[in-house]
C-alpha cells in the first residue's frame, strides 16, 4: 500500500491508536461512543457490514429477532477493524500508521512514561480543559528530553508519545476519553502545522 498517496487525518489516527489493545469495558464504551460521534464504524470482517446494527425491526422465520454474533461478542473481542466512510484502503492506511506508532510507543521506558502519565492525569484533574493541551505538550517534551530511543523521525516519536500518554490516562479514567481525544487532536494538528 502506498501511504504517500493516502491521506490520514489526525482524528482517524488518534481513534485507531486508542482502539489498539484490549481495554476495560468502560473504556471501550467511551471509545464506541466517540466513534459514533465521528461516524467511524466498526466492521469485524472488513466486509462493509456494521457490527453495531442491532435491530432493524425484522423478525427471522423462527419468530425471533435477528441475532448479531458480533454485537453479542463485543465484550469478549471489542477491537475490530476501523472502517472509514466505507473506504477500505483509507482504513488500512490509518491502521498501518497507528500500528507503526504503537511499535514506537512500545519502545518507551515504562518508568518514564508511567511518571508522565501520572503527572498528566494529576494536572488535568485540577485544571480547566483549555489547559490540557499545554500539559500534554509539557509532558511530551519532558519525556523527549529524558528518553533516548532509536533513530526515528522526531515527529513520529512525539505523536506516538502523546497518544500513549493520552491512552494511558483514558484507560485509567475512561470518562476523560472524549476531552482527551479533542486535546490530542488539537496537539497533533498544532504539531503538524509547524
Amino acid at each position: 500500500m502506498d501511504l504517500s498517496t493516502t491521506r490520514v487525518t489526525a482524528s482517524e489516527l488518534i481513534f485507531a491508536f486508542l482502539q489498539e489493545g484490549h481495554e476495560s469495558a468502560s473504556y471501550m464504551k467511551e471509545l464506541h461512543s466517540l466513534g459514533e460521534q465521528y461516524k467511524f464504524s466498526w466492521d469485524i470482517n472488513s466486509n462493509g457490514h456494521d457490527a453495531r446494527n442491532l435491530d432493524n425491526g425484522e423478525i427471522e422465520t423462527d419468530g425471533y429477532h435477528p441475532s448479531n454474533i458480533g454485537v453479542s461478542m463485543q465484550d469478549l473481542h471489542p477491537i475490530v477493524d476501523l472502517q472509514i466512510r466505507g473506504n477500505h484502503e483509507q482504513a488500512a492506511a490509518v491502521l498501518e500508521v497507528a500500528r507503526a506508532l504503537g511499535e514506537i510507543a512500545a519502545q518507551f521506558e515504562d518508568r518514564i512514561v508511567t511518571e508522565a502519565t501520572r503527572n498528566l492525569s494529576n494536572n488535568i484533574s485540577t485544571s480547566p480543559l483549555q489547559k490540557w493541551k499545554d500539559y500534554l505538550a509539557f509532558e511530551v517534551e519532558r519525556v523527549m528530553m529524558r528518553w533516548v530511543g532509536p533513530d526515528l523521525p522526531r515527529e513520529r516519536v512525539i505523536i506516538a508519545l502523546a497518544l500513549t500518554l493520552v491512552k494511558r490516562v483514558c484507560v485509567q479514567t475512561p470518562q476523560r476519553l472524549r476531552n482527551l481525544f479533542h486535546t490530542a487532536l488539537q496537539y497533533i494538528n498544532t504539531a503538524w502545522a509547524l
